[in-house]
């Protein structure tokens, strides 16, 4: 909101105050100005103007404009326009088409509403046409020493709009106003003059131009010439002449400006100038001028700021030299604004009772004051106070006092309001106009209503009648509000015939009606009375004529048939017009000639006597204010007027007493003199003089100003005040004028050359007298001045002295102190105040003691202004830095200052110089800050050698600023030692240097791009980039990939960037396809070749489009404006460039009702290629929602976010229906329906009522809200009724007529009708039912046809409308409401519609593919609110669930961007008006594809002698695009495996370097796509060096084969042999272990066992382990299988074994796959067993830790054989993103079970690496087996199939017993979609674990960015997803790639805090997310047995795992 809505909120808030007004009855106000335009409005045609009017009031007024003579102003095409805000535009216009009854006006500004009418001052408009003009400075001619005045002269036709900026000389001198000071030698005067003091000849050779400035139009003009002065020598000595021979001269100027009265004189010698001002009433007549900081003299020139109105009078300036003197009088005259304000600005006053309003006018002078009422001038009202005797109705309304003087007006606004409840009379049935026989009574009849209840009289022909024998008036009152009047004319005759008026009037007002009754008879004209009417005004003559029929009625006047002329008018009704009536024309007898047909006419004369009221002729008291005792007479004399003519006068509109020794004489009946001798200050006021005769009167007021000067009300003394208190001194004065009090000060120390004080609104005040000094200070003690002075007379001045009492006090509360060790120091501190003053000095807040120190000295020295005291030490130490305070205390209180004393030293030496980063170049060295000696340090100094160099010969230095402790030395030598120290310098000295350090620098990147760069389109997504290898000699070593970076071209992000591994085939290019980019964009591509040290440079970049698609941004500046009531227009702009995805082709303009907006049907559209269009056909009075979207070549584009227009109202259409009901036998109820079509607002209602027989038709407005009417005083005839309805464009159509008649008997009647009533759900509804009828009928309502009983929701109403509450759906149906009495009955019915939230669409698949799949939606048929839009909700069977909202037409959707062999859920809800309704049941499904299928051997490898190449495109991608590839090998005979990749890239081949010749190999390669993954295993041997193949290996004799040759081969291998073996053993050993446990079920368990029981089980909970040194650790630990080398796993390669071997006490118990018990790792006794809660054996053997170095650990996490990746070949790959590369899972402790049983609320769990249990395997559930602790487990190391795709249990998601090869179906549970939405997390109720998948390589380095920083290959364990491209791999440094060589992959490290990677790994919990559970919480869900229901939240898994 800007600063003017802001102004005009707060004036409305001030006057609503002011005003009074409240929430009361009344809350109506009148207009009161908010912007009133200023008195005078300048402007150029240049420029133009606007001037704002607006005004404030309830109701909002209307601002028109007018002119002086009250005409409206209108628009005048280009030169003048009124604006529907108020505001008056003045636009630019050319010269020629200036107009003077345009541009030089005077307008008002008139702002009005229903409670007044109020005008602005009066506002002249001036336009000034630009006209060419120069300013020229001529020559002054000057004696040497004067003083020269330059003038810039320019024409009078601009002089009011030009200002002079500056003067110049040719010298370049440039002097400006306000600069420079009044001693200078030049000084720019404020009226534009260039003032030289003391000219000398030097002043004759400069040149002087001045710079004007047009105020109008910013034009700014140097003079077009240069003045100069003529400077002469003096000849003897010369009297002071004045230039000009000016004897005198007037000067008007403005309050608060500045302005100068020049006396420009000059003599030899140079003269001396006096000023003095003329004081009425002081001996001599006159004073010197008071020169101060406000009013100064430079040479003869009087220069006065800030102007006040005090400063007018007379002025002489006298200039003297030693020869004579010469004078020149100046009359000044300043001029204040005009203002006023009335009392009471708004006041209530009660009819009959007095209204006084007072104005108060301020400025100077003051012409005229004259008071308005709503806007018009109120005659002879110029007196400042207004009375209103008695107050009358048409009194109410603004009233405003206007102040004028020749230049300027101002106005103040009041408001007059009634008091009480008061209604005027109303007429609520009147009498028709008849013609009737003489003989019969006739009776006319009169109802009225009114507060207070009005009377009502009869007159006819304009007299009164009263009861006579024929005449009867009888007066009936039914109601308090209404009286009824018949007038009864017994046995009507001929000459009862006339015009009959029936009055009701009351104080409130009158209100009558008319109307004649005609009597068949003879003509008869009716006797007239003498008639007086005032000159001037109009005069009305009506002939009281009868008869009928009557022909004609004429008018005569001494024989002549009127008119006469054009002031005389002659009505058929015989009413005779004078205007303007004149006593010698129009006074004497007038005529009235009645004729009928027969030839009968009749006649009657009337006298009219014309009256002429008096005139007074104006008359004023002196020009200029009288001084006391001068003589005071005014004449009052009446000019025009009869006679007798009284006078009298008025002092303020009281009589004038005999006190106030005020003499008037009558000198004649027409003349009053008033005269006063000797005036005094009571004299002062405003005398009126009143004439009145018969015809009226008159009055005229004159103001008498006396001046009186100043006198002392209070004469200020000497204060004391307390320093920091508030001092106010008083000074107060009173005189005429009022006298203007100011305050002065002393400059020095004794009264004196004052000063004005300086005032702020913060400390020094200066408030009406009184000087107020806030927090009072030592430097405000002196001598002061009060002056007060009016201008009369001498004034008044008084001296005081200000003392002020100050305790002790520093200048300086705080400073630093520095000082260089060992060297002396004196720290001083001077304390000013009241003397004596005693010092102390602190150290570090306590008591120093020189005698303690003999290094510490302090001297004191007595100053005039307080105490210096000095504290001296001698040669300073390390320990004198400190905080040293200074205190002093005297009799008025203490204060203290500090000295933070600082002992500077050098700097101590650097340490911890050490290496951040380095590279071929470049060195980072990092330091540690030493001590700086309490001195910054300014710089570091880095110097460095050559190993081989020497410090004092060959140093190299860098300089480094002082706040681093990091920085690099730049320009080294690749691969070279370095030696490195630093030195440390502050303000004080250097340090030593620091310790040596070396340094070898690295090697180097590539130097040069790749060459030959060009990139292609493939489609509208898809980038093709071909380049070749970069020059040989660039490479700088062996060349890895490339880089292949692309960003948008117009884009300044960074390049996003793809790896492309290197082919060493030279002679083939190098390629990549860039996918998935925007649509016809223009994207930028790089290249760039990396090696193990980084990447080098990139190509030069390449710009390429891709293809056309759709627009993907609505068009913008999208706007609606409302033409008619049918049409709408449309604009809008074209979407930015960047988004239009090719060439916009038109646009689609889509609109509907915005009630129907979700209604697709509803909706048009509109095609145009225009950017704007007008919207035709549309609803009257409707809002439409509108929306707008671009398309090209490829499609439709966005829409635009829709907007809303309504329509413009028009005309509604008839009410739908009327009744007209009975109500009782004078009365009729009129009921009705609003319009279907109310095309807008509607106002009222008009209902009409003609009877039957008769044209004559009454109509009666009704408001908005009312729908029905009661017509009473109705008779027995047939009455016709109609309706209709009004907006504010006008009265629409009637509806159908309906006629009743009345009747004695009232049939029971329904005015309601039937009707069809939506309620929303939960919503209340009132159903009506309003019944008339005589006796009151019987009302009885049926709902759905059963008769309604009274219940909390249903209830009936009084007037019988039925009310229900808090509807529900059942409440939908017809409710009827039946009516009766003995006269008839009546019946209506209601169909009442719940709309309610939709129920759950019916959901149904219809295709999938691989990576969408489609459903049809199907909506139930009972839905009653119409749906506007269906969600769709989707989620993978792992992931998050997602939401889209389609269309309600929409019922078939295709879901895509899904994920390729993935399983979905699905459901859908539907939306309409009401809200959100319930999810439908959730469907399962999945898309297309499979995993990868491993080729042939032949196919797939090409060896070679040192390498072998892998074909990777011969793997099938079973429909879902593969992913990456992982390569292992291995030599045949070896048990450990050599990782070459993790991340290959599908596509192309692949070479796997660094083999043997003539080798034999097996090869693992890994196959991933989103549907799963496939291990292919091969084995095969490299090619001899001479490319030969070797032959087949020759098998070693097994000793086994020897002794038993019949065992199958597979039995030989000891490797599979032992593990076997071991299983059964483990068999055999659980076997016995469950029969225990079976054989003690039942036994209660001692208290031992169960304390240790809840130990272990606590022990779980807190996932704590005890370390290494029996310090509890977060989580187990893993160990690689014996036969095989593998990656290290980031956070989990720990080994678990050696801490079970060291007999460590463990809290947790893990689950061996291969035997069917569980291991405690608790210190049990060798063949302890224990027995558990559910009566199963935990046997603990202390035996089995030992000798377990070649077995796999029982207590461990493993790794499966021959599975990588350690994952679900089912799970869908998407569910792989975002986990960590290694996520193992050790096996809970019974404790976390219920009852022996394998519970989902397993405590201690890995995350992630599942088994693969056996087919057919269930999990135990039940009690009666205890012995199933889980699934069964295969030995993994001899799985054949390793693509095996086992199901999966439902176990892991409900918690049912289900077998792993169910289909999802049979899981039989799905959690309810509201709870999933309510707890937020992707699987909340689940227990499913989201596997990880491999690591992404690192990134590629950013440019700009060392890129030699070493990085953890196997630490990122982000993913990326299917439609994204793996990063860059790492440098070699860093990654083994081709080798055998394994060094650079590191075992792991312990994991500290692997319990949080449990729970945050994978991003199944985001850290801080509203689903995450804190530590409390899920401790407390696991004691509930609830764990399972967060699983999915990554807290625990019920997988238990191992990794064999």
């Amino acid at each position: 909101m800007d600063v003017h809505k802001w102004i005009k909120l707060v004036i409305f808030g001030i006057l609503s105050c002011k005003f009074g007004i409240t929430s009361g009855d009344d809350i109506t106000s009148g207009p009161v100005f908010l912007t009133e335009p200023r008195n005078r409005i300048d402007f150029s045609n240049t420029t133009g103007t606007v001037i704002e009017c607006a005004a404030t009031g309830n109701p909002q007024p209307e601002i028109i404009w007018v002119l002086q003579d009250g005409t409206k102003v209108s628009d005048v095409p280009g030169l003048r326009q009124v604006q529907s805000s108020g505001s008056l535009v003045f636009p630019p216009f050319r010269a020629e088409d200036y107009r003077q009854e345009v541009h030089a006006q005077t307008y008002r500004c008139k702002g009005t509403n229903a409670v007044g009418t109020i005008v602005s001052r009066d506002v002249q408009v001036r336009a000034v046409v630009k006209q060419l003009y120069q300013a020229d400075v001529g020559i002054e001619y000057i004696i040497r020493g004067n003083a020269a005045i330059l003038k810039c002269s320019y024409p009078s036709f601009v002089a009011d709009f030009i200002i002079v900026e500056s003067w110049q000389t040719d010298e370049g001198d440039v002097f400006v106003p306000n600069e420079g000071g009044y001693d200078s030698k030049y000084l720019v005067l404020p009226s534009g003059e260039l003032h030289i003091r003391d000219v000398t000849p030097e002043d004759g050779f400069k040149t002087f131009r001045c710079r004007t400035k047009h105020r109008l139009t910013g034009e700014t003009k140097l003079s077009a010439t240069a003045g100069r002065l003529v400077i002469t020598e003096p000849v003897g000595s010369t009297l002071p002449k004045i230039a000009g021979d000016v004897e005198s001269s007037t000067v008007k100027k403005y309050k608060g400006t500045a302005f100068a009265v020049i006396c420009p004189g000059q003599a030899s010698p140079p003269p001396v100038y006096r000023w003095y001002k003329f004081i009425d009433g002081q001996v001599g007549g006159k004073l010197p001028v008071k020169l101060d900081d406000r009013v100064k003299q430079v040479s003869g020139t009087l220069i006065i700021r800030d102007a006040k109105v005090g400063d007018s009078g007379k002025y002489l300036c006298v200039v003297n030299n030693s020869v004579g003197g010469e004078s020149v009088e100046t009359i000044l005259t300043v001029t204040a604004p005009l203002s006023a304000s009335v009392e009471p600005a708004s006041q209530t006053a009660e009819y009959g009772r007095p209204a006084v309003f007072t104005c108060n006018p301020e400025g100077n002078p003051i012409k005229s004051l004259s008071w308005y009422k709503d806007g018009k001038a109120l005659p002879g009202a110029n007196e400042s106070v207004l009375k209103i005797e008695s107050v009358k109705k048409d009194d109410k309304g603004m009233y405003q006092c206007f102040v004028r003087n020749d230049h300027e007006s101002a106005q103040f606004t009041a408001e007059l309001k009634l008091g009480g409840k008061f209604d005027p009379p109303q007429l609520l049935s009147t009498f028709p106009e008849r013609t009737i026989q003489p003989g019969p009574t006739v009776s006319l009849k009169c109802s009225a209503s009114g507060n207070p209840l009005p009377e009502i009289t009869w007159e006819i022909d304009g007299k009164r009648i009263t009861n006579t024998d024929r005449y009867q008036i009888n007066q009936l009152t039914p109601s308090a509000s209404e009286v009824v009047s018949f007038l009864n004319i017994s046995s009507i005759t001929t000459n009862d015939g006339g015009l009959y008026v029936c009055k009701a009037s009351s104080k409130v007002g009158v209100s009558e009606h008319s109307a004649r009754q005609n009597v068949y008879g003879m003509p008869f004209v009716k006797s007239m009375e003498k008639m007086s009417i005032v000159a001037g005004e109009t005069m009305y003559i009506n002939c009281p004529y009868a008869g009928h029929p009557i022909d004609s009625i004429s008018w005569e006047r001494g024989g002549r048939i009127l008119p006469i002329n054009k002031r005389q008018q002659i009505y058929p009704n015989g009413t005779l017009v004078v205007e303007g009536v004149q006593r010698n024309a129009d006074q004497g007898s007038y005529t009235c000639v009645v004729k009928s047909s027969p030839g009968y006419s009749a006649k009657g004369t009337v006298e009219v006597q014309v009256m002429v009221p008096p005139v007074i002729s104006t008359f004023s008291f002196s020009d200029d204010p009288l001084n006391l005792g001068d003589l005071a007479v005014v004449q009052c004399s009446v000019v025009k007027g009869d006679s007798p003519v009284q006078l009298s006068w008025t002092f303020y509109g009281q009589n004038i007493s005999s006190e106030m020794a005020v003499v008037v004489n009558k000198l004649s009946e027409r003349i009053s003199v008033l005269s006063i001798h000797s005036v005094a200050s009571g004299h002062s006021g405003d005398y009126t003089c009143g004439a009145r005769n018969a015809a009226g009167k008159a009055q005229h007021t004159a103001t008498l100003i006396v001046n009186v000067p100043p006198r002392w009300i209070i004469e200020p003394t000497d204060k004391a005040f307390a320093q920091g208190s508030e001092a106010k001194i008083e000074c107060k004065a009173d005189g005429f004028p009022k006298p203007t009090l100011s305050w002065k000060r002393a400059t020095g120390s004794t009264p004196g050359d004052y000063r004005d004080i300086k005032t702020n609104s913060g400390t020094v005040r200066v408030e009406d007298g009184t000087l107020t000094m806030s927090n009072i200070q030592k430097s405000s003690e002196g001598y002061y001045l009060c002056e007060a002075s009016n201008g009369i007379g001498a004034g008044l001045s008084a001296v005081i002295y200000v003392s002020v009492q100050a305790p002790p006090h520093f200048e300086i509360k705080f400073r630093n102190q520095t000082a260089r060790r060992n060297e002396p120091v004196v720290l001083q501190c001077e304390a000013k105040g009241e003397k004596p003053i005693g010092i102390l000095w602190n150290m570090n807040n306590k008591r120093l003691e020189p005698k303690s120190d003999n290094r510490y000295t302090i001297r004191e020295e007595i100053l005039q202004s307080g105490v210096m005291s000095d504290l001296s030490i001698r040669k300073l130490d390390r320990s004198d830095s400190a905080l040293y305070t200074c205190v002093a205390t005297n009799a008025f209180g203490s204060d203290d200052t500090s000295i933070n004393l600082i002992v500077q030293e050098v700097p101590e030496t650097p340490s911890g110089l050490k290496v951040l980063d380095k590279s071929g170049r470049v060195v980072q060295l990092q330091w540690t800050a030493p001590y700086d000696g309490n001195a910054p340090i300014t710089r570091y100094l880095i110097e460095y050698k050559l190993i081989k160099g020497d410090w004092n010969n060959d140093i190299e230095r860098v300089l480094v600023p002082g706040s681093a402790t990091v920085a690099g030395v730049y320009n080294l030598r690749p691969s070279t030692n370095y030696h490195f120290r630093l030195i440390a310098e502050n303000e004080v000295g250097a340090s030593e240097p620091s310790s040596t350090v070396t340094i070898v620098t690295a090697e180097e990147v590539p130097s040069g791009p790749p060459r030959g760069v060009k990139v292609e389109a493939l489609d509208q997504s898809t980038l093709k980039v071909m380049w070749k290898p970069p020059s040989r000699e660039h490479w700088n070593g062996d060349i890895l990939g490339y880089y292949v970076g692309y960003k948008l071209g117009s884009s300044d992000k960074p390049f996003l960037f793809e790896t492309v591994e290197f082919n060493r085939d030279h002679s083939k290019e190098h390629s990549l396809q860039i996918n998935n980019l925007k649509t016809y964009t223009e994207y930028s591509v790089v290249v760039q070749a990396f090696n193990k040290v980084g990447a080098g440079p990139m190509s030069e970049e390449v710009i390429q489009f891709t293809g056309e698609g759709t627009p993907d941004q609505p068009p913008q500046d999208f706007t609606c404006a409302t033409l008619t009531s049918t049409t709408i227009g449309v604009s809008w702009s074209s979407p930015p460039l960047a988004n239009a995805n090719g060439v916009i082709k038109g646009y689609k303009v889509i609109y509907a009702p915005a009630k129907l907006w979700f209604d697709e049907a509803s909706k048009d559209t509109k095609i145009t290629s225009q950017s704007e269009t007008v919207l035709h056909g549309l609803k009257k009075y409707t809002n439409y929602s509108i929306t707008i979207l671009a398309y090209t070549g490829g499609g439709d584009g966005v829409k635009a976010t829709p907007m809303h227009c309504y329509t413009e109202q028009d005309v509604p259409d008839a009410p739908q229906s009327v009744k007209a009901l009975q109500m009782s036998p004078e009365s009729i109820l009129i009921s009705w329906l609003s319009p279907e079509y109310p095309n807008g607002i509607i106002t009222q209602y008009t209902v009409y009522v003609q009877e039957a027989e008769r044209e004559e038709i009454r109509s009666h407005r009704v408001p908005s809200f009312q729908l029905s009417f009661e017509a009473s005083g109705l008779k027995e005839d047939r009455y016709n009724f109609w309706v209709t309805a009004s907006t504010v464009i006008g009265e629409g159509e009637q509806s159908k007529q309906v006629s009743i008649s009345p009747s004695s008997r009232v049939p029971a009647k329904i005015a309601s009708f039937d009707d069809k009533f939506t309620v929303n759900f939960k919503d209340d509804i009132k159903l009506p039912c309003q019944a008339v009828g005589i006796p009151v009928p019987e009302l009885q309502w049926r709902i759905k046809g059963s008769a309604f009983v009274p219940s909390d929701r249903h209830r009936l109403l009084p007037d019988g409308s039925l009310l229900i509450r808090e509807v529900s759906r059942d409440d939908a149906g017809e409710y009827s409401c039946s009516v009766e009495n003995p006269y008839g009955q009546d019946t209506i019915s209601h169909i009442l519609t719940v709309h309610a939230p939709p129920s759950p669409p019916a959901v149904s698949l219809t295709s999938s593919t691989t990576s969408s799949i489609s459903i049809k939606l199907k909506p139930k048929k009972e839905e009653t609110a119409p749906i506007y839009s269906y969600i769709v909700h989707y989620k993978p069977e792992f992931g998050e669930w997602e939401q889209i909202q389609i269309a309600n037409s929409q019922l078939e959707y295709t879901v895509e961007g899904l994920q390729c062999g993935q399983k979905y859920q699905l459901y859908a809800s539907a939306q309409n008006t009401i809200g959100t309704g319930e999810g439908s049941e959730i469907i399962h499904t999945r898309t297309k594809g499979s995993g990868p299928t491993k080729p042939e051997a032949s196919k797939f490898l090409e060896p070679s002698s040192n390498s072998v190449t892998l074909h990777l495109g011969t793997f099938s991608d079973g429909g879902c695009p593969m992913l990456y590839f992982v390569v292992e090998y291995k030599i045949r005979s070896s048990s450990d495996w050599t990782l070459v990749t993790n991340s290959l890239k599908p596509g192309g081949n692949f070479v796997v370097l660094d083999l043997a010749p003539g080798s034999w190999y097996n090869l693992k390669v890994t196959a991933h796509n989103n549907a799963g993954f496939a291990v292919a295993e091969y084995e095969f041997a490299t090619l001899t060096v001479t490319g030969a193949t070797i032959a087949p290996m020759i098998e070693k004799t097994n000793i086994l084969s020897a002794i038993f040759p019949h065992i199958p081969e597979w039995l030989q291998d000891l490797n599979l042999l032992v593990p076997t073996i071991a299983t059964l053993v483990v068999i055999l050993v659980g076997m016995v272990v469950v029969c225990v446990a079976l054989s003690r079920r039942g036994r209660d368990s001692s208290g031992q066992s169960r304390l240790r029981d809840d130990m272990v089980y606590s022990q779980s909970v807190n996932h704590s382990t005890l370390g290494k040194q029996n310090q509890l650790r977060d989580e187990l630990g893993y160990i690689p299988p014996p036969n095989r080398k593998l990656p290290p796993v980031p956070g989990n390669n720990y080994n678990t074994v050696d801490r079970i071997k060291r007999g460590t006490l463990r809290s947790h118990a893990t689950w061996n796959p291969r035997q069917k018990h569980m291991y405690e790792e608790l210190a049990l006794e060798k063949g302890t067993l224990r027995t558990l809660p559910d009566g199963s054996h935990l046997y603990a053997r202390a035996g089995d830790f030992a000798g377990m170095e070649d077995e796999i650990a029982p207590y461990a996490t493993f790794h499966l054989l021959g599975f990588r990746e350690e994952m679900d070949p089912g799970l869908p790959s998407g569910q792989m993103q975002g986990m960590n590369p290694q996520q193992f899972q050790t096996m809970p402790h019974s404790s976390g079970m219920n009852g022996g049983q394998m519970d989902s609320n397993f405590i201690h769990q890995r995350n992630a690496s599942q088994s693969m249990p056996r087919q057919q395997a269930h999990l135990a559930v039940a009690p009666q087996r205890p012995a199933d602790f889980g699934p069964q487990y295969d030995d993994p190391a001899n799985c054949e199939d390793p693509g095996y795709q086992y199901a999966q249990t439902q176990s892991q998601y409900g918690g049912q017993s289900v077998t792993y090869d169910q289909p999802s179906d049979a899981y039989g549970t799905r959690s309810n979609p509201s709870m999933r939405r309510s707890v937020g997390g992707p699987a909340a109720g689940t227990g499913r674990m989201i596997l990880p998948p491999y690591p992404e390589p690192p990134a590629p380095p950013t440019r700009g960015i060392s890129q030699q920083q070493p990085t953890n290959n196997y630490v990122n364990s982000s993913m990326y997803s299917s439609n994204q491209f793996p990063p860059p791999p790492p440098s070699t440094a860093d990654l083994s790639t081709s080798s055998n060589n394994d060094s650079g992959i590191t075992e792991g490290s312990e994991p500290d805090n692997d319990r949080d990677q449990l729970i945050n790994r994978g991003g199944l919990m985001k850290p801080g997310s509203r689903d995450a559970l804190t530590t409390e919480e899920m401790r407390k869900l696991i004691e509930k047995n609830e764990a399972s229901n967060h699983v999915g939240n990554g807290l625990t898994a019920m997988y238990d795992t191992v990794n064999v």
